[in-house]
């Protein structure tokens, strides 16, 4: 390597700083220097997310075998196939810069990971019990905060059940009212579709059961939850994070938050009971816009048509919002339980009868070709490095 850097520097004449300069970086990522980044990575007390370690398994085969030699796995076969795409992306890129770049990568992800959770360690989603969300309780009020900002709130599996123990906490303590909302500039960008690529030993069969088994649960807690559920829509709202608000009683948005409902363009069909919900709210022909169509609404719009109850400045929305939360927690929780209660009680079995018909629609639609291709799209365009 070093001798490579010679015959370059004497082809091209630079000074010797710069020679000096390019052997360090040749030799810089030494195998040792590999070695130790790859165990630095295993090291990592937090999860870097499926793109970055797309990126380090892409980088590691790239160093250790050249060029992706593997033939492409099948259409259904989703992490391999993520996998294949990541690696099968990097081209010819040599060996050595290969090997560069995952050193890099792993040095740059230690420091940063260990940086951010030294910030504000009074944060540390730890203490609340909760890996993806933050809790509090504060005024009467519990404060539910999807808080995966970097992924821009995607709901994995862990998230979806971490919020219906909140939800079913939240029901039975001591405050008046919950509230939902996201933490960063988004509220949530809906379901996270890796949640996919993990495929149970009985296949994708067995995933798409056991997906919609979750959601069905998931959605069922809202439309049980005892005390008045408020939206706190701080940001773009998206897909299953949409459908559900017309289960809360009310919905306070930015002007900076968008809806988007794109099932169609994955291949799935509407849930959260919004095949119902929606076209109660807005009628059969907006409802359609959004849900078949995947119309994207602005929050003055969403307002228009009945989604959100009211819209605020985004510089004044969280000072709005939270005087008039803290108003409305003062009122009598047992007259607003009771409230809610004759409000909705005549809804529930039709509630839970289409949230069950929802689910059962998407368990098929997630084995169609339609809905299989969308995902492994999507995930490839993830993937690109």
């Amino acid at each position: 390597m070093a001798n490579a850097a010679w015959r370059l520097a004497r082809r091209s004449c630079p000074s010797y700083l710069q020679v000096l300069h390019m052997n360090r970086t040749a030799m810089r990522a030494s195998q040792k220097d590999f070695e130790n980044a790859m165990n630095q990575v295993k090291l990592l007390k937090k999860d870097p997310g499926n793109e970055v370690k797309l990126k380090l398994y892409a980088l590691y085969k790239q160093a250790t075998e050249g060029p992706c030699n593997m033939p492409k796995p099948g259409v259904f076969d989703l992490i391999n196939k993520a996998k294949w795409d990541a690696w099968n992306t990097l081209g010819s890129l040599p060996k050595e810069t290969a090997r560069q770049n995952y050193v890099d990568l792993a040095s740059s992800l230690s420091s940063s990971l260990e940086s951010s959770s030294q910030v504000e360690p009074g944060t540390d989603r730890k203490s609340t019990g909760y890996e993806t969300l933050m809790v509090t309780s504060e005024d009467g009020i519990t404060k539910i905060t999807l808080n995966r900002p970097a992924k821009k709130n995607a709901i994995n599996v862990e998230m979806y059940h971490e919020i219906m123990r909140a939800l079913k906490a939240a029901s039975k303590d001591d405050s008046s009212i919950t509230v939902l909302t996201g933490n960063g500039d988004y509220y949530s960008s809906g379901n996270d579709l890796t949640n996919f690529t993990d495929i149970p030993p009985g296949g994708v069969e067995e995933k798409a059961k056991n997906s919609a088994i979750l959601l069905r649960e998931f959605v069922g807690c809202f439309i049980d939850f005892p005390k008045p559920l408020i939206a706190m829509v701080n940001g773009p709202a998206v897909g299953i994070s949409v459908t559900i608000l017309g289960l809360f009683d009310a919905v306070y948005a930015s002007d900076r938050a968008t809806f988007h409902t794109p099932f169609s363009h994955l291949g799935q069909s509407p849930e959260g009971c919004s095949s119902y919900t929606f076209l109660k709210i807005m009628g059969p022909a907006k409802a359609t816009e959004m849900l078949v169509f995947g119309k994207k609404l602005t929050a003055g719009e969403a307002c228009a048509q009945g989604l959100v109850t009211e819209v605020f400045p985004d510089s004044t929305f969280q000072k709005e919002v939270w005087t008039r939360l803290k108003a409305f927690a003062k009122l009598p929780p047992n007259a607003m339980r009771i409230s809610k209660e004759v409000i909705r009680n005549r809804e529930k079995e039709k509630l839970h009868a289409v949230n069950a018909e929802e689910c059962s629609v998407l368990q098929e639609r997630w084995l169609s070709d339609e809905c299989m291709n969308a995902v492994v799209n999507f995930l490839s365009r993830k993937s690109k490095l």
